[in-house]
């Protein structure tokens, strides 16, 4: 059987308005083409499809049981075609975005802001998780990209774009404020109570490194799980702990927490866009990650 989908379109319009004239105008066809397709397909069918008379044509019980399926794929087919030009006019669709604590409050929230101004029909589903999480999401294409602080190892398995860098700092509570004013060795560090991010991290790992780059092993006396509450608890005098500059920013202003040297020199990390090798951007998510490749710069 080879009956075209060009031929169920003609029938279902054709069962629709129970007229082979009308069928024709709605399809810019001839009147004479539409009544040969019919016939077409009642060769190929073996069936009678339509009863003609004067006043049109009516289904027989086969062209019924015909129509319910075909009526059914037609608008199927024809919704995905609206949606899909939707989609590629951006008046629909979702971006999918997986994102770190540290790359959400730190980065991504103007570029959000901005691409929602652009394009205000797009949805944007955000996924707040660690690394490794979010690279699995990424992984089985529960999310179109990535934005994370990149790691240590390289990520040879992805397409990886650095966007920006940022600085961590060591802050304290007013109960260490006397040591604003002589700079800390990181074996000085060993001797207070540190506040950090648990060992899954890539906050975690990046000053696991750093410490034994110095001979030092870091071993926090709190562990949290993210980065955002490193402040507060500095802040109440649990401990000191390491921090990017913007999560203490408005507290360093206000006098309640206090920035504290370092005889070695912290190195800056960098926040990147990871995108998988498997799947596909949508038109919608394309944009977004040129609008963040276009506004990427190293402070």
């Amino acid at each position: 059987m080879s009956v075209s989908f060009d031929s169920y379109k003609i029938f279902y319009h054709v069962a629709k308005q129970g007229n082979i004239t009308a069928a024709a105008r709605t399809l810019y066809l001839s009147q004479p083409t539409v009544s040969q397709c019919i016939r077409n397909m009642e060769k190929e069918l073996n069936c009678t499809l339509f009863c003609r008379s004067k006043k049109g044509v009516t289904l027989t019980p086969e062209g019924e049981l015909l129509y319910r399926h075909v009526s059914v794929a037609c608008k199927h087919l024809w919704e995905a075609e609206n949606e899909l030009s939707a989609l590629m006019k951006l008046t629909d669709g979702t971006v999918r975005i997986g994102a770190t604590g540290t790359t959400l409050h730190h980065y991504l929230l103007p570029h959000l802001k901005q691409f929602k101004e652009n394009y205000p029909h797009i949805k944007l589903k955000i996924s707040n998780n660690n690394t490794p999480a979010t690279l699995k999401a990424l992984d089985t294409g529960l999310i179109d990209f990535a934005i994370i602080v990149a790691a240590a190892e390289p990520l040879n398995a992805y397409r990886v774009y650095p966007l920006t860098e940022f600085q961590d700092i060591l802050i304290g509570g007013p109960k260490y404020a006397g040591l604003c004013s002589t700079p800390l060795s990181i074996q000085d560090l060993c001797t207070y109570p540190l506040i950090c991010m648990e060992p899954t991290s890539v906050t975690r790992q990046f000053l696991e490194h750093f410490f034994l780059s110095h001979g030092a092993v870091l071993a926090p006396d709190i562990e949290l799980e993210t980065v955002d509450l490193i402040t507060p608890m500095a802040e109440n005098n649990l401990g000191i702990g390491f921090v990017p500059f913007d999560f203490a920013s408005q507290k360093l202003r206000e006098g309640k927490i206090f920035r504290l040297s370092l005889r070695e020199t912290l190195p800056p990390r960098r926040i990147c866009l990871v995108l998988s090798g498997e799947h596909p951007l949508s038109k919608a998510a394309g944009l977004f990650t040129s609008l963040l490749c276009q506004n990427r710069k190293t402070e």
